[in-house]
């Protein structure tokens, strides 16, 4: 019974009011006209997808756009990047999303900087099934930015 309340414990955790604040309030949901980069990243552990349309000028993101088909992680993730993106180069999108992932697998301290709200997701570490949707956003605004 001890077990199962651990679970219970780590899973209320996860979902926890901060994260599902983020996960309720993406910033920059839809699709850019004319993105100078767009990629997409689907989850097949879950079928999560999104989708993000970059504009890159100067050397930064100057508009961004996402759709987000996910769970409350991985709305929570996008909604973080949502927040931060523009002004971003593609080289930080990169530090970012590899941040992350080193955050969820190895124990990593979570991104600070304009990335630091991203330590909401810390909790999702004990839960492996979850971290590709997590990363899905990531992945998809570094590919789309041509980092």
């Amino acid at each position: 019974m001890a077990g199962s309340d651990r679970a219970g414990d780590d899973m209320m955790a996860l979902y926890s009011r901060r994260l599902l604040a983020l996960a309720s309030d993406i910033p920059h949901l839809g699709r850019l006209a004319a993105p100078t980069g767009t990629a997409s990243r689907r989850s097949p552990q879950c079928g999560s997808t999104v989708t993000a349309d970059v504009v890159v000028a100067g050397g930064v993101v100057t508009e961004f756009a996402q759709e987000v088909r996910a769970c409350a992680l991985g709305q929570a993730s996008a909604a973080v990047l949502g927040a931060a993106v523009i002004g971003r180069t593609p080289a930080e999108l990169a530090t970012a999303r590899d941040a992350i992932r080193a955050m969820l697998t190895t124990g990593a301290p979570a991104p600070d900087g304009v990335f630091a709200e991203a330590e909401a997701l810390t909790p999702a570490r004990e839960f492996p099934n979850r971290h590709a949707s997590i990363l899905l956003a990531w992945e998809a605004a570094a590919a789309a930015a041509g980092a």
